[in-house]
């Protein structure tokens, strides 16, 4: 159930093993020499584009979506470390000899991948067969996300710059726990409203980064939904497409150092992109709204929301000019992700 996949984040967050539909692991990132010499690790499951940056994947048995090396007798903290942060892959250019092993728990092994993604650690963890500090079924995880448990918390009237006659909405899902926010601009008057699905970010949001377009998209959508009558903002607690702010800024790391947004992620073992749109869908149901006018550029949003059941009569193109900072990273999310 959800509290045992929460209990497992907060273990995994804290350095402590947790079993995974009968895989032991210890997430690479969060341990400690105590800990890693305690659980006695018979290998190390790293993501399969990890791996593959590794070119540990021509090996015969290297495939799905973990990748098992076998622990070598030398392998420290350091070196294990050095596996799973491309950060470091510069400074520690040199790796191995490592060994593939068949992996016989594929879907555990998935199912502890996406576990770190959800605690926003690196998809890295040692193996053992000893006891571990909690238990999670590979049912429990999939089940952790799902939308039907969003409910309205609270609402309340929050005048913003541009859009003084704005209402803000709180969601709360039973499940993950996470907190996502509609902003209502104007009243309903009984045309298709036009609605933004913004995802979190704090770099761009808060801090005014020039390396993405978040703030700016966010304030002109919030502009454009003002002039269009009225509309929605939906913001949506995805940081980084889904990998979370510390996993961002190491893929920030990675761009500084040459690579695309897309080829970061998978340098770091994650997806290019994790974000779903069923918890959109399940906002705007609460809020009594099938139809919408989607402002976006992304045409996987417009996907999402009407395989959710939503209909998306238009897409209003949001355009915005490029800075010397983001200019890369509008091409890549043009030529490599869909984007219009």
């Amino acid at each position: 159930m959800s509290k045992a996949v929460a209990r497992a984040i907060d273990a995994l967050r804290r350095g402590w093993p947790v079993n995974v539909g009968g895989l032991s692991v210890l997430a690479i990132e969060t341990c400690d020499d105590d800990a890693m010499t305690a659980f006695a690790a018979t290998g190390v499951l790293l993501s399969a584009s990890r791996a593959a940056t590794l070119k540990l994947t021509n090996q015969i048995d290297a495939s799905g979506e973990g990748v098992l090396i076998e622990a070598a007798p030398w392998l420290d903290l350091s070196g294990a470390r050095a596996l799973a942060d491309p950060a470091l892959d510069l400074a520690t250019p040199m790796k191995g000899p490592f060994r593939v092993l068949p992996l016989a728990e594929t879907k555990a092994a998935s199912a502890a991948l996406e576990l770190a993604r959800l605690a926003g650690l690196l998809p890295a963890f040692l193996i053992s067969n000893g006891e571990a500090e909690c238990d999670v079924t590979v049912d429990d995880l999939w089940a952790y996300e799902m939308p039907d448990a969003l409910r309205i918390v609270s609402r309340a009237r929050l005048p913003v710059a541009g859009a003084e006659d704005a209402t803000m909405v709180a969601f709360r899902g039973r499940d993950a726990g996470q907190e996502h926010v509609a902003l209502i601009i104007g009243e309903p008057n009984g045309s298709v409203p036009l609605v933004r699905l913004h995802s979190e970010c704090l770099t761009g949001d808060v801090f005014g980064s020039l390396k993405c377009d978040c703030g700016p998209q966010l304030q002109q959508a919030l502009r454009l939904i003002g002039d269009s009558g009225w509309g929605m903002l939906l913001y949506l607690r995805q940081e980084g497409r889904g990998i979370g702010l510390i996993n961002k800024l190491r893929a920030y790391q990675l761009q500084d150092q040459g690579f695309d947004t897309v080829d970061a992620n998978l340098r770091l073992g994650l997806p290019v992109d994790a974000r779903g749109y069923a918890i959109a869908a399940r906002m705007l149901s609460l809020m009594g709204q099938d139809r919408v006018r989607l402002l976006t550029n992304n045409p996987a949003k417009v996907a999402g929301l009407e395989a959710a059941g939503i209909v998306v009569t238009e897409r209003v193109p949001h355009v915005l000019p490029p800075n010397p900072h983001n200019v890369a990273y509008l091409d890549t999310k043009r030529v490599r992700t869909g984007h219009i």
